[in-house]
């Protein structure tokens, strides 16, 4: 069974035992958080939601909240000696699918 959801403005194709790294949740390790789902889909077919599936909820478990790689980000205007130099890691929560409910 499997399980589409939406968190942090994208969609994520999950199944149970998955670990997926989400945008950055207000969750502390070993938290537990609920994903509405907006299609639900298994060996017989699938269900889709408008916008989620009914009663359907995914479960998952907060692991850790972790920082992705770091980026550079370098800015400068030519000929005006101006430039400007920044580095940037974002936050994401690493999140483990419990269950799949629906």
């Amino acid at each position: 069974m499997y399980a589409v959801i939406k968190t942090g403005g994208k969609q994520y194709r999950v199944q149970q035992g998955d670990v997926i790294f989400v945008e950055k949740l207000n969750a502390q390790a070993d938290d537990t958080v609920n994903f509405d789902a907006l299609l639900i889909g298994d060996e017989n077919g699938s269900k889709i939601g408008t916008p989620t599936v009914e009663g359907a909820k995914v479960e998952g478990k907060v692991v850790a909240q972790v920082k992705g790689e770091k980026i550079t980000v370098y800015k400068y205007k030519a000929k005006k000696n101006e430039r400007k130099k920044q580095g940037h890691r974002q936050p994401y929560t690493k999140v483990e699918i419990t269950a799949i409910n629906g």
